[in-house]
């Protein structure tokens, strides 16, 4: 009889030996949210929740008035920069230096005209035959024509040198900051347009046609990726025997038959335990948040299923 015992003891002990490590969690998939890009309308949804849609297909699409009118703005505002920087490189015209030549030359005149006036006026004056006070205006006025060539000869060769290379720089920075202005508000505009930036399923349309979201509001969920993968916490016992890479079987529930998985990450930082991956003690016990990737023969399966997985050797 204690022969017996002994042996149904060590049957025991040796299944137990055999019992691989294991974790509960859910399946998953990687989620896209699209967030809106602008506070507008909800003109058009093109999909539904589940369907199936491929990198690029139209999702919904937004209200564009406002946006496309900001954008013509940018866009001439953008176009005025450009011209007035093409009018700097240009330079001066022919006519504008023309122009200030004749200016020089009328203030060279009043000023040889200023000039002869005071020069006839000063002798007239030491012998007191014209006023003093007409002297000093006659003299004043010979300065302030002298003055006036002088002006006109700064004129003209600030023409002739051209447009000054701070000037060229400053109209260069305008136009590149008004074209990267237009160029910003155009893919506002092009996000309008809500498309789909990888093939997946869409799982929540969370705003129906007419409304209005908020700015960075998840118009559209998608759960992207050719098979879900199942996200489970590795109690903290078993943690140093699970490592990336490392073979797998996934039960996924509802099912007798087991998908083979790999491990495809695993976190160095604890979390503890939710309710659904409790398992007798573990309660009390810190897990580990791990990823096990399946093949393409899950690729049906839905996300949020219960699995257990159980980790080989």
């Amino acid at each position: 009889m204690r022969s017996v015992i002994l042996a149904v003891l060590l049957a025991a002990l040796s299944a137990c030996s055999n019992d691989a490590p294991q974790a509960l969690g859910t399946l998953e998939y990687d989620r896209i949210t699209l967030p809106a890009p602008a506070a507008e309308r909800i003109v058009a949804i093109d999909v539904r929740e589940g369907e199936r849609v491929a990198a690029g297909q139209p999702l919904l699409r937004l209200e564009a008035t406002r946006t496309e009118a900001a954008t013509s703005a940018a866009q001439a505002e953008a176009q005025r920069q450009r011209e007035a920087l093409a009018e700097l490189e240009a330079g001066p015209r022919s006519e504008a230096i023309a122009q200030a030549r004749a200016q020089l030359a009328a203030a060279q005149a009043q000023a040889r005209d200023a000039g002869a006036y005071y020069a006839r006026l000063q002798p007239l004056g030491r012998q007191k035959l014209v006023a003093a006070a007409d002297v000093d205006r006659a003299r004043a006025a010979a300065g302030n024509a002298d003055a006036q060539v002088r002006a006109a000869q700064a004129a003209l060769l600030e023409l002739e040198h051209g447009t000054r290379s701070e000037r060229l720089a400053q109209g260069e920075a305008a136009a590149r900051g008004a074209t990267a202005q237009a160029s910003a508000q155009q893919v506002t505009l092009d996000k309008l347009k809500i498309t789909a930036p990888r093939a997946g399923r869409v799982d929540s349309l969370p705003y129906k046609l007419g409304d209005q979201a908020p700015v960075g509001a998840p118009l559209a969920v998608l759960l992207v990726g050719d098979a879900p993968y199942a996200r489970v916490y590795v109690p903290e016992p078993i943690r140093a025997s699970v490592r990336v890479g490392q073979d797998a079987r996934v039960f996924v529930a509802g099912s007798e038959q087991a998908l083979s998985g790999k491990v495809r990450m695993i976190r160095s930082e604890p979390s503890f335990t939710p309710y659904y991956a409790l398992i007798g003690k573990d309660a009390a016990r810190l897990s580990y948040l791990a990823e096990i990737e399946l093949g393409k023969d899950a690729a049906e399966l839905p996300a949020g299923l219960p699995v257990r997985v159980e980790f080989m050797p």
